[in-house]
């Protein structure tokens, strides 16, 4: 495969990203896909210091490639008792069926953003690529992370969005189509009615923007990394099809809905962390959402599901879970992660 811009700046062989997916997957997905040439990600929103230490020091012990590092870069919020206490009511019933007391479930974030606590880690490991999720750091902290060497990339979900992220420096972005499992990185705004399909949002983001664009969301094939090319794309991102890897973390829960029928059906819901995600629907999306008024701001909805999600998996029940899934599960293989990096790559090969 010839280089291309985009190898060239990420360090890699091929011009594909495994997406960060946090809560699924941790240092073994990203060395699996490093290793087999593309570029690995560590997603972070949900690790300390110290374990993201770890987990770094078993990516560079197990491979010498390229692998990036994920935050997310949201503000937390201000907790809202009266808020809270409103989406407990609604969470009530579930808390009875699972015999859980309400009272004894501790309030408190769920993910946290780029720190600079998180900065002293990545000055020991200096990383190939460092990418945020919902916008970027403040000012001194980006610079703070510039100043180690790394190349910047960050999601956008619309043209204004590209046009911020290339107006504050970064060396690539990733546009991030509405078909994306897990959470939309849109952070300009909160209306939902912005938010485009990939192959409609590529084309205009590249038209717009003088950077390399990443195309995320839907792609689970080689011939949709082919379509995504096509359409001036610098090279892809794609996560769902890895989920049933085994070197993801994926619940067995959450793998099972992945192979059943239910996966055909995913919507964007709010009632697992506060902010709009995709995932499979199950009754507690119906029940109380998908987008629910009632869920406290990003992360603090998280704390009161996370009991209840675990009991019901203890039960063997994914009806109370976030089964973040994108539109497109037709790639999801329960094959190792190289030898699905391997298979996708094709897409480029026949893209030229």
């Amino acid at each position: 495969m010839k280089p291309s811009a985009l190898t060239a700046m990420l360090g890699t062989e091929i011009p594909l990203i495994q997406a960060p997916m946090a809560g699924v997957q941790g240092s073994a997905l990203a060395i699996a896909v490093s290793q087999a040439g593309a570029l690995g990600s560590l997603p972070c929103a949900m690790l300390t210091p110290e374990t993201l230490r770890g987990e770094l020091a078993a990516i560079e012990a197990a491979t010498g490639k390229p692998y990036n590092v994920n935050f997310f870069s949201h503000t937390p919020p201000v907790p809202d008792p009266a808020r809270e206490a409103i989406w407990r009511s609604q969470l009530a019933p579930y808390y009875a069926q699972y015999g859980i007391d309400a009272a004894q479930v501790p309030a408190g974030p769920g993910r946290a953003p780029f720190s600079a606590a998180m900065l002293e880690v990545l000055k020991e490991f200096r990383p190939a690529v460092v990418s945020f999720h919902f916008g970027l750091p403040e000012p001194d902290l980006l610079s703070a992370v510039r100043a180690l060497g790394v190349k910047i990339l960050s999601s956008a979900t619309t043209v204004e969005e590209a046009r911020w992220l290339e107006a504050r420096g970064v060396d690539a972005i990733i546009a991030q189509g509405l078909e994306a499992g897990g959470h939309r990185g849109i952070f300009l705004s909160e209306d939902l009615t912005t938010q485009t399909g990939t192959f409609a949002l590529l084309p205009q983001m590249v038209q717009a923007v003088k950077l390399p664009v990443i195309a995320a969301g839907g792609i689970a094939t080689a011939q949709g990394v082919a379509a995504a090319m096509a359409l001036g794309a610098a090279g892809v991102q794609i996560g769902t099809a890895y989920l049933l890897c085994p070197e993801a973390t994926t619940s067995a829960v959450h793998r099972a809905a992945l192979k059943s029928p239910a996966a055909q059906h995913t919507a964007l819901t709010n009632v697992f962390s506060g902010r709009p995600a995709r995932g499979i629907v199950n009754r507690i999306m119906t029940e109380l959402g998908p987008i629910s008024p009632a869920a406290p701001a990003f992360p603090l909805a998280a704390a009161a599901v996370a009991p209840l999600r675990a009991a019901a998996e203890k039960a063997g029940s994914s009806e109370l879970s976030q089964l973040w899934a994108g539109q497109n599960v037709s790639g999801c293989k329960e094959i190792g992660a190289a030898e699905l990096t391997r298979e996708l790559a094709q897409g480029f090969v026949s893209s030229h």
